[in-house]
């Protein structure tokens, strides 16, 4: 039964599923909308059967240009960095028409992704969305399978990774971001620079980190191994880390931080040591966030353009839902190095 040809996609109903499955439309109708009342065996069965078959829900396939209704995922904390990029999609929502649902990603509780990706995928087509951007997502190739499956464009903002080489992203130079920062401290005389930024395997992270290296190099200069950490986007990590910096027998005088939480983590901890900032320590962060102005003292930071992001990504993903071909998979935003008051030339 499971081998029965697949009919054209315009005439598959949940009839047709329900038929080869040997179960109730009901039944289909339940796994389509991703309810949970369903035993594992038989919502396996009739998610493959509704995989070979091609199905999309109706709503999904009477969406039009005029109609579309984005899934705007979040890939953690609803932070600073967040709310301005969704700034940036609503805007661009308002300009075209379109709605914007925002949600979480991962479970709000066991912090996990969807664990049954092809029902995560056509609930949401069910639900009439016709595209999906993830910020900062950490998605798996079988979700981006599962969207891809119900006709569903993807678009992740600075992405931590990309299970596939043709997912379609928007970020910004962040290589570049991390040669400015590192360049400005170099600048100002100093020489014992540290880096503390985000997750080791993030492709955003380990370009701001290559960035920071390149510019140490061209000033002939190695960093100390100790004086390289990696961990999380999170003002805890910040705090945490800086601490362990600070506390070295031979401690940096500057920090490039890969995210303004993080900073603003390692300020307060040069605070916690009686340490001032910049007078004693020089910090820089990366995004340019609205809490970068509001610290004391204000961030110097490499300004990501958060809000832009979002509309380009708003933009990029209709049009893929409008069947228009891409010019490039992946779209790199400029960074601007702002200075402000938490830099300053090292200590005597």
């Amino acid at each position: 039964m499971l081998d029965r040809p697949a009919r054209p996609r315009d005439k598959t109903t949940l009839a047709t599923i329900a038929a080869s499955a040997g179960v109730s439309v009901a039944t289909v109708s339940k796994v389509v909308n991703g309810r949970d009342d369903v035993a594992a065996d038989t919502r396996a069965l009739v998610e493959d059967l509704l995989a070979r078959h091609d199905y999309t829900p109706p709503s999904a396939r009477r969406a039009t240009a005029l109609s579309h209704t984005v899934e705007f995922l979040i890939d953690g904390d609803f932070s600073a960095y967040a709310t301005q990029v969704v700034d940036g999609v609503v805007e661009a929502a308002g300009d075209s028409g379109a709605a914007v649902v925002v949600g979480l990603l991962r479970d709000s509780r066991s912090h996990r992704l969807p664990s049954t990706p092809r029902t995560w995928a056509r609930t949401m087509a069910a639900a009439g969305r016709t595209g999906v951007i993830v910020v900062t997502g950490e998605l798996t190739a079988a979700h981006v399978d599962a969207l891809a499956a119900v006709r569903l464009p993807l678009v992740v903002i600075d992405p931590l990774n990309l299970p596939r080489t043709e997912v379609t992203s928007v970020g910004s130079t962040n290589f570049n971001g991390g040669v400015s920062a590192t360049q400005h401290l170099l600048q100002l005389g100093h020489r014992q620079i540290a880096y503390v930024g985000g997750p080791p395997g993030a492709s955003c992270n380990q370009a701001r980190l290559h960035g920071y290296r390149a510019a140490m190099e061209s000033a002939g200069l190695v960093p100390h191994e100790e004086h390289v950490l990696n961990e999380g986007f999170h003002y805890d990590v910040g705090r945490r880390l800086g601490a362990r910096l600070l506390a070295l027998p031979q401690r940096p005088t500057a920090v490039v931080g890969g995210c303004d939480a993080i900073a603003l983590g390692i300020m307060e901890a040069a605070r916690v040591e009686g340490l001032r900032i910049p007078d004693d320590l020089s910090v820089t962060g990366f995004d340019d966030t609205d809490l970068a102005a509001m610290a004391a003292p204000p961030l110097t930071t490499i300004r990501q353009p958060l809000r832009e992001m979002g509309r380009v990504a708003l933009r990029t993903v209709l049009r893929m839902a409008g069947g228009e071909a891409l010019d490039s998979h992946h779209v790199e935003l400029a960074t601007e190095l702002v200075v402000r008051g938490s830099t300053a030339p090292p200590p005597r």
